[in-house]
């Protein structure tokens, strides 16, 4: 059963939504060829503790950490570790925070270093991706509306789609319905309304779409070890229209910093 939130219930979600932004941001200028992903995940703990806030995944359905950090050819459910990134390696951060009884969740693949054109194209598409869900989520659409979208624009590129994992209502709890999937038929699922809110949340893989997980029961891999990206917003319908709670500019702002000027 889908619980469509008050305005109020709205702002308390983009509340703890942009704790996550702001952590995602913190992060990006953490991550460089060296950084653990266990180090980020001890500094998101702090980062989301010191805004009043409780880390999200943490100790939910036995998740041992703050952070999902999946790196190249995991798709998503990582498990921070000790083996440093490397120039080249792309890592998903997933990240979590619940605040006033609401939660935020959020997520943003980052590069490390320079990484090749192709898996460059892999970020960015998934990316577009993302938005091209977020303009079918308005109200009198359908979820598969919204799915369709993420679907048709990744396998444009040749791309394969993960069906076995899926975006998701939020609020009060971390997952809601409705499941929203990133591929499927327009018109088809549940009809939008104001007061829905959704984690919209593209998984596309460079190969196949394929996954298999491995022996540490959360880690999602691809089949065939090609490259995935995750992105992820939380999106709320306002007056028919969908409003995104979470924000890139905190990660987009950090990742300016860190680019050097070329000479003229």
């Amino acid at each position: 059963m889908i619980h469509y939130k008050s305005l109020e219930e709205i702002e308390l979600i983009r509340e703890s939504a942009l704790i996550v932004s702001k952590t995602l941001g913190m992060l990006a200028d953490e991550i460089h060829s060296g950084v653990t992903p266990l180090y980020l995940d001890q500094r998101a703990e702090e980062f989301i503790r010191d805004h009043d806030a409780e880390p999200g995944f943490l100790g939910l359905y036995g998740c041992p950490s703050t952070l999902l950090t999946s790196v190249n050819e995991q798709v998503v459910h990582g498990l921070p570790n000790n083996r440093p990134l490397e120039v080249g390696d792309i890592v998903s951060i997933d990240c979590g925070a619940k605040k006033n009884g609401y939660y935020g969740d959020h997520a943003y693949t980052f590069s490390v270093g320079e990484v090749a054109p192709e898996v460059q194209r892999l970020l960015d598409v998934t990316l577009e991706c993302l938005y091209k869900g977020i303009e079918q989520a308005r109200k009198g659409n359908r979820i598969g509306d919204v799915s369709y979208a993420v679907q048709y624009h990744a396998e444009q590129y040749g791309y394969g789609v993960v069906r076995e994992l899926v975006g998701h209502g939020l609020g009060k709890k971390m997952h809601e319905s409705p499941e929203v999937p990133n591929y499927g038929k327009r018109g088809k699922g549940s009809k939008i309304k104001d007061g829905l809110v959704i984690a919209i949340e593209p998984m596309i893989n460079m190969g196949t779409r394929r996954v298999k997980q491995l022996s540490d029961g959360w880690t999602i891999v691809t089949a065939d070890g090609q490259p995935s990206a995750h992105f992820e917003h939380d999106i709320a319908i306002v007056n028919g229209q969908p409003e995104i709670l979470s924000t890139f500019k905190y990660v987009e702002e950090a990742l300016a910093k860190k680019v050097v000027p070329s000479k003229v």
